[in-house]
């Protein structure tokens, strides 16, 4: 998705989700000092209009961007459905990329139909247990297996291009934790026994503790559970992933949002 010339991205302030380690947490919630408590404190970030957001789009499309990532647009998809329609007339014609949690509902995704050609949601959690003490979201594997139901339904097949960038699809990216392997294991196991190779998993390795996280996840992902993770990925014939290499824990995976 990055190519050569990177992902034209537009972050938007805000989440449906509460997670405790959240990485862009700036944006995603601020916290109070010593709080691990999403709550209503103010965001940084810039305020568009329509008009504004169409002209980012087609001013990241002129600096070479492959495409357009929206990330955790969901609270404001009624205005990047507005804002996609104004750039294509306009002359946008790289592909759109919705990049979210995975905490969706069908209606949202099926609204998107016709304004996104790629989506990369999460698949962060398996047992209601843990979604409940993580990100305040018991509900979050039921959610998220049905929103990614329905992109897949959209995209039931991946195309690229003649430079094997990717033009629709769906990628379905998992974030390993410490201490919770089994939950990996049966996301894995759900999502090759759903779709097969129709979608690419992307199995992530760059858990970094943040503030205000439980003492649980004030360390980084074991590499050997990483590696062991790896390999049930060939045992269940998954052709169609990304993985990561080692020593990826580090802050540089996050934007400095300032």
């Amino acid at each position: 998705l990055s190519g050569t010339r990177g992902s034209g991205t537009i972050f938007f302030t805000g989440c449906p989700l509460g997670c405790v380690f959240c990485q862009n947490y700036e944006i995603s919630r601020r916290l109070p000092e010593g709080s691990s408590h999403p709550g209503p404190y103010e965001l940084p970030g810039r305020i568009y209009t329509i008009e504004g957001l169409a002209s980012a789009m087609l001013d990241l499309q002129n600096q070479g961007a492959h495409n357009i990532n929206f990330v955790t647009g969901t609270h404001y998809v009624p205005h990047i459905i507005e804002g996609v329609r104004l750039a294509r007339a306009h002359g946008l014609t790289i592909p759109t990329l919705y990049n979210c949690g995975g905490y969706e509902s069908v209606d949202t995704i099926r609204s998107l139909e016709g304004t996104i050609d790629i989506y990369l949601p999460d698949m962060k959690f398996f047992s209601r247990e843990i979604s409940s003490k993580y990100a305040h979201a018991a509900d979050y594997f039921d959610r998220a297996k049905d929103a990614i139901d329905e992109m897949v339904r959209q995209c039931p097949k991946q195309e690229f291009d003649k430079d094997g960038m990717m033009k629709r699809g769906v990628i379905v990216r998992h974030l390993m934790l410490p201490g919770v392997l089994f939950d990996t294991k049966h996301i894995l196991d759900y999502l090759t026994e759903t779709y097969g190779n129709t979608i690419t998993i992307s199995l992530m390795n760059q858990y970094t503790p943040m503030p205000g996280a439980p003492d649980e996840l004030a360390r980084p992902l074991p590499q050997k559970h990483y590696d062991s993770m790896v390999n049930y990925l060939s045992i269940l014939g998954q052709t169609n992933a990304f993985t990561q290499e080692g020593g990826t824990v580090s802050e540089s995976f996050i934007p400095d949002f300032e």
